[in-house]
């Protein structure tokens, strides 16, 4: 057997650059933060295949003095750290000292820079891990980092690198990521001489945003934003319409640090989990703000993860403030921006963007008696349902007086094919699924009922029997108390016959023997602990599906705006509980293009 020994400085160095520079864009990222860290307001990124060839990065930063340039290439050589108490609470972006040196070990690296205090650049290079002396050079204040042929020196490494166009999609990213972060700074990026990105400096951050993931997102997303004691949660999340496949638009940092973590994974699709849609991902730009010595950054080598040091209170913050945010009714969610350099709403593309305050819509007393919920309470229509306007368009036109004050789900017009509401606003035209819409307003009221313990019960005059097998009866007799909580009274007539007596106000009689078979059903299979508290949710989605109106159910003008008043004033009410729209805006300049109206 060999015997023990020291490993070479180089091979040292080598090992380390396959932890902490796996890719072009590793080295990309490790040098976009040292020149945050140095203070740079302009930096600039230049690749030539995919940052294999060459990864240039210049900035405006401090620089770094003559006789510090050979250091700042030496393994654990750093200015951002000098003691273990530095260490646990690290507020710059890098501290390890790692970066550069693993560079120098595997690539062809030239570090420039010059000083305030300098009257010229000085310039080091590496090749092999060998350091040359410094010498001038022509360099403008702050520092130039060239890396070219990454992994020349260690063909093994080089084979795994991808395709060109692959490793440039990750340097983008990894561009895209710290452009994020910092929307003081310009920025920009150029690959094989074509221009890729350009940022302005001092962007507003929604400015920022909007220019990194499209307006699309602007337009879908809503404001976060929330402070408790030391932490500070501020960015956009998206909408459920916006989700995606993958996680391709999801953007989580810690300090200003980009982080994939799975106590903040955990708390957001939490926070998305009755809106968002089978396998779909949610979108969002989020800002965790966390005093330093709360948080443990040094957990990997690539410093993209972190260990909190209360895990749970952050999942509670982090989940609390989103689902707040993605609560917001529409008749509130359509304010206009306000025009500063903090996140704050921007208008919805499925929201209606009307600029109001939230006083009451005098439609609610024009369409149904005041303080009454018409549909609610099953007073449905009988009247005939027409493809294009209700037979009840004879009433005057709600737009017919300019000085009454649109709602942002407008106001009835008709039904179409019995499963859609047609509705006209300020800005065109509303469709609604109502069935989508309805499941929605009845689970929120469930939840809400649920969660204050004050679930209204309805007796039923005429008891609903059913049989049941000799299982479902036991359960009924067992957890009568969990029945109750639920707002259900069913006993058993007979070994093999079960009656409801009462259930809860807010579902449909009609309804009462498959709501009471879901119920036991539940209550047998997990218990009344997991029922009433992990699987509430289900439950009560799926109590709220067979009360919610049916398809082909005629519905007069006056239910359907009713309809469309409970929406504005529901909590998520953009989404059925199944994580489908509920409803959509066509503008009239859409439907302008469609006709080809002004063309």
């Amino acid at each position: 057997m060999p015997a023990i020994q020291l490993l070479p400085d180089l091979l040292i160095s080598q090992i380390a650059a396959g932890e902490v520079i796996e890719r072009p864009a590793s080295a990309l990222k490790e040098l976009l933060e040292n020149s945050l860290d140095a203070g740079a307001t302009d930096i600039t990124v230049q690749l030539e295949n995919g940052g294999i060839k060459l990864l240039r990065i210049r900035d405006n930063g401090k620089g770094i003095a003559k006789d510090e340039l050979k250091l700042a290439l030496m393994r654990h050589a750093t200015s951002k750290i000098a003691s273990l108490d530095d260490l646990q609470s690290v507020a710059s972006m890098g501290f390890r000292g790692e970066a550069l040196a693993s560079m120098a070990a595997v690539a062809q690296l030239t570090l420039s820079s010059r000083t305030h205090v300098d009257t010229h650049g000085w310039k080091v290079e590496a090749i092999d891990g060998q350091l040359s002396e410094p010498e001038p050079t022509n360099q403008a204040l702050g520092t130039t980092v060239e890396i070219r042929e990454l992994y020349f020196n260690t063909p093994a490494r080089r084979k795994f690198l991808k395709t060109e166009a692959t490793e440039f999609a990750y340097c983008e990213e990894a561009f895209k990521r710290v452009a994020l972060s910092r929307p003081e700074v310009a920025f920009s990026l150029q690959h094989n001489g074509k221009i890729i990105w350009q940022l302005a400096a001092g962007q507003e951050a929604i400015k920022r945003v909007a220019a990194v993931l499209g307006d699309a997102f602007g337009q879908a997303a809503v404001e976060v934003s929330r402070n408790a004691t030391s932490l500070s949660l501020q960015g956009l999340a998206a909408l459920p319409a916006y989700s995606r496949a993958n996680r391709d638009a999801q953007y989580f940092f810690v300090n200003g640090r980009f982080v994939r973590d799975k106590v903040a994974s955990h708390a957001l699709r939490q926070a998305y989990q009755d809106i968002l849609h089978h396998q779909r991902h949610p979108a969002f730009v989020l800002f965790l703000d966390i005093p330093p010595e709360q948080v443990d950054v040094n957990v990997h080598p690539a410093k993209s993860e972190v260990r909190f040091r209360e895990s749970q209170g952050i999942h509670q913050f982090i989940f609390h403030s989103v689902q707040q945010a993605l609560a917001i009714p529409a008749q509130t969610a359509n304010q206009t921006p306000q025009q500063s350099a903090t996140f704050v709403p921007m208008q919805q593309n499925m929201s209606l963007g009307i600029a109001q305050s939230n006083a009451a819509y005098r439609v609610g007393e024009t369409y149904s008696e005041k303080g009454k919920n018409v549909f609610d309470e099953g007073n449905y229509g009988t009247a005939t349902v027409l493809n294009i306007a209700s037979t009840e368009s004879k009433q005057a036109s709600p737009f017919a007086h300019h000085d009454q004050t649109i709602p942002p789900l407008g106001f009835a017009l008709a039904q179409l094919s019995g499963i859609y509401i047609l509705a006209q606003n300020q800005h065109g035209l509303i469709v609604v699924d109502m069935h989508a819409a309805h499941e929605r307003i009845v689970y929120e009221k469930l939840k809400s009922s649920l969660d204050a313990e004050k679930i209204s019960t309805q007796p039923l005059l005429i008891p609903v029997s059913f049989y049941a097998d000799t299982l479902d009866v036991a359960t009924a007799e067992a957890e009568h108390a969990a029945l109750h909580q639920l707002g259900f009274d069913i006993a058993p007539l007979s070994p093999t016959t079960l009656a409801v007596r009462a259930m809860p106000a807010l579902l449909k009689q009609s309804e009462a023997e498959n709501a009471a078979r879901e119920v036991l059903n539940e209550l047998r299979d997990f218990g009344a602990s997991r029922v009433l508290t992990e699987r509430r949710n289900e439950l009560l989605g799926t109590l709220a599906c067979h009360a919610a109106v049916r398809a082909n159910r005629i519905l007069s003008v006056t239910e359907m705006n009713a309809l469309l008043r409970e929406m504005e004033n529901t909590e998520r009410s953009g989404q059925c509980n199944h994580g489908r729209p509920t409803w959509f805006q066509v503008t009239l300049k859409e439907l302008d293009k469609m006709f080809m109206r002004g063309q």
